[in-house]
């Protein structure tokens, strides 16, 4: 298969019709090789427009929506940013491919061992990966400029938020229980305040470990 060729073509079909204008968004979205971070079984299709599942609980995020989640938090060469949830690394290759300094966190070493090979195959070495809890974050490699998490959540809990530097924005699909779509929000911390801005619809599947806990009453 023509990788290149299909890459271009994601490029021109999905990314620039769907609002994707920034040209260092595009670059990092034409340079690096989607195909390096799907198992074999899907290398043939890495390029379509949508969600392929990576690991369990896990998928490479459709091309527009992956490209405008970025492009939304308005990334930067030198600055610092976390990826939640990074699965198989192919959102930290992109933020690597930004001049962005990465911290990639999963919580399962077997994800992280996987991104780990994919980045370094595709050529993005110096990415910090952390493996814990994807609800806590990584507070000790903060603050952060951005933070991006990698699948749909019912609400971004607090002690995220905090992880944000004074500036700092936040991306993450929100999707509250019972609701069939999510929205894409973009979260700027001023001050201790972090404030919600409605983006776009994402139909990006939800992420387990964001699920509130069950309560129980006796």
């Amino acid at each position: 298969m023509d990788y290149a060729a299909a890459r271009k073509n994601m490029i021109e079909c999905q990314v620039r019709t769907n609002k994707v204008i920034d040209p260092v968004v595009v670059d990092a979205m034409s340079e690096v090789a989607r195909e390096l971070f799907v198992p074999e079984s899907l290398k043939g299709v890495a390029y379509i427009d949508e969600d392929l599942p990576v690991a369990p609980g896990r998928v490479l995020v459709e091309p527009m929506i992956a490209a405008r989640m970025i492009q939304s938090a308005g990334v930067k060469a030198g600055e610092k940013v976390l990826e939640i949830a990074t699965g198989t690394g192919y959102g930290a290759a992109l933020l690597k491919a930004m001049g962005a300094e990465v911290t990639a966190l999963d919580s399962d070493a077997a994800i992280l061992a996987s991104a780990k090979s994919a980045t370094s195959a595709a050529g993005y070495d110096g990415i910090t990966f952390v493996q814990g809890a994807l609800t806590t974050g990584a507070a000790d490699k903060g603050p952060f400029d951005v933070i991006l998490i990698t699948g749909a959540v019912e609400s971004v809990p607090p002690s995220i938020l905090d992880q944000l530097a004074d500036g700092g924005r936040l991306v993450a699909v929100v999707r509250p229980a019972g609701t069939g779509i999510g929205v894409a929000t973009l979260f700027i911390k001023a001050g201790h305040i972090a404030s919600p801005r409605s983006l776009f619809d994402a139909a990006t599947p939800a992420l387990a470990e964001f699920a509130p806990k069950p309560h129980f009453s006796f």
